[in-house]
């Protein structure tokens, strides 16, 4: 019995490390402080390491602040983070992998990368699903590639909510341009 009651103490670190483990690291939270209100994102560095980093490396260094929501389509997606208020195109990093092929689901309220055609083209835009998109999930996607997503809406839906409403016109040959392009004043790590 005492041999049992020694070796028990012994792995109690052990255990308390593997059950910190399983119980995973706390996941980074985003906050965007936009003119319609503010959105807290969870991002998930598990599930999409280079994403999630890639994210997180324009937060640190302020690319969000003063961009705008420039594409809402309100039975679709909003999408940001690569416009200034009066419609210029902000300079970016590198293109990332693509990370489609982490499990994760465009499904209401979750972020992903935006990209062109080509599937290794993601830089600074990203999207906030509003409706479930499994045409966007590698599985269903046409290219057989799909779309990112990263993370999701933890708090503030009804503030993207807000954003998929508004009104959108045509701007520089771009369609689904708001009227009133709602601008993220702030982009950082919660505290």
């Amino acid at each position: 019995m005492k041999t049992f009651a020694i070796a028990l103490l012994m792995l109690s670190p052990v255990l308390a490390w593997a059950a910190e483990k399983a119980a995973g690291a706390a996941k980074p939270v985003v906050v965007m402080e936009t003119t319609l209100g503010n959105i807290k994102i969870e991002l998930y560095p598990d599930k999409a390491p280079i994403t999630v980093k890639n994210f997180l490396a324009y937060v640190e260094k302020g690319h969000y602040n003063g961009t705008i929501f420039h594409r809402i389509i309100p039975t679709f997606m909003v999408q940001g983070g690569g416009f200034a208020f009066d419609g210029s195109q902000k300079a970016t990093d590198a293109p990332i992998k693509n990370e489609s092929d982490n499990g994760l689901r465009n499904v209401r309220g979750s972020i992903a990368m935006a990209r062109t055609n080509v599937p290794d083209s993601a830089t600074a835009q990203f999207f906030i699903n509003v409706v479930d998109n499994a045409f966007l999930d590698r599985a269903n996607a046409q290219d057989k590639v799909g779309y990112a997503v990263f993370g999701k809406v933890i708090d503030g839906m009804a503030v993207v909510d807000k954003i998929k409403g508004l009104q959108t016109t045509a701007k520089s040959g771009m369609r689904d341009w708001p009227v009133e392009p709602p601008v993220i004043k702030s982009a950082h790590l919660a505290k």
